[in-house]
């Protein structure tokens, strides 16, 4: 299977000069710039949340403390393994002397899911149709999971003709719509993949990385906003510090990047996000407490 996977990569990817096989963490981290962490442990029947939080904790423990040891300085780490936003925490707390700001989880593929579903509701009524690169300002909160908050405050729509973006609320009305169904499909989606293939998302997922990892050192597009799962220290949204959650940012390039501050919070948006961030300090407990027995 690894030399197939090997095969394939070369294949695919002419730039790459050398591919290493490891299960040594010290050649796999070594003076490494870049980690895409997606390997977990999966959930499986009958396991309760802490069951997966325990399996996972020795993974991303490791993981975390080969980076300290091993890695770049300024090495830029991405986590993808579910729970992703906890595996995160780990690999970061396990890492202490590589800066906080270059840890984050994977939501992008939340927000591209949300940008989806709006394509398609505006093309219900247009009959110019949009695509996702018109729609813009989407936002995912907290956690890369069921309590997920799907934020379109804020989106744009450029119709293909129009001088200007207009807001969603230009195109779609239907406020019962946003706020169930809407919400409520995105926060199911990865559920409705598994359920419909029997496999987890494979190639959007793939492509909310390379999505992540562009804009994160290219930069993002002027006025847009991305979602990031980053730490909570220093947010100005009230969000417990200490967590992985995500928020709206627009990066900057180089690996930097900056949290959209000032943006008004409905009363019903904060109440989710505030779920959210309890379920993220569950999760944090239960991963601090297993730690302190290892």
């Amino acid at each position: 299977m690894i030399s197939y996977l090997l095969l394939a990569v070369r294949e695919q990817f002419a730039l790459g000069t050398s591919i290493v096989p490891t299960s040594d963490l010290e050649v796999a981290f070594k003076d490494a710039d870049v980690a895409i962490l997606v390997g977990g442990f999966p959930r499986k029947q009958g396991m309760q949340r802490k069951d997966l939080i325990e399996k996972n904790v020795t993974i991303f423990k490791a993981q975390g403390a080969a980076i300290e040891q091993f890695a770049s300085r300024n090495i830029k780490v991405l986590v993808v393994a579910n729970p992703a936003n906890t595996n995160c925490l780990i690999a970061m707390e396990n890492a202490p002397s590589i800066p906080r700001k270059n840890f984050s989880a994977l939501t992008r593929l939340d927000h591209e899911r949300l940008r989806s579903f709006l394509v398609e509701k505006v093309n219900e009524t247009q009959t110019s149709k949009v695509t996702s690169k018109d729609v813009t300002k989407c936002i995912i909160w907290g956690n890369h999971s069921s309590t997920q908050v799907p934020d379109v405050s804020y989106v744009d729509v450029k119709l293909p003709a129009a001088a200007k973006a207009e807001a969603l609320s230009t195109f779609v009305k239907d406020a019962d719509w946003i706020e169930n169904k809407l919400v409520k499909d995105v926060q199911e989606r990865g559920a409705a993949i598994i359920k419909a293939r029997k496999l987890s998302s494979a190639m959007s997922a793939a492509a909310a990385i390379g999505a992540h990892m562009r804009d994160w050192f290219a930069g993002s597009k002027d006025g847009e906003y991305v979602s990031m799962a980053i730490c909570s220290d220093g947010n100005k949204y009230g969000v417990p510090e200490g967590l992985i959650y995500s928020f709206p940012v627009k990066c900057t390039g180089a690996g930097a990047y900056e949290v959209v501050n000032g943006l008004p919070i409905s009363p019903r948006i904060d109440g989710m996000m505030k779920a959210t961030a309890v379920e993220l300090t569950e999760e944090k407990a239960d991963a601090m407490e297993i730690l302190s027995r290892q």
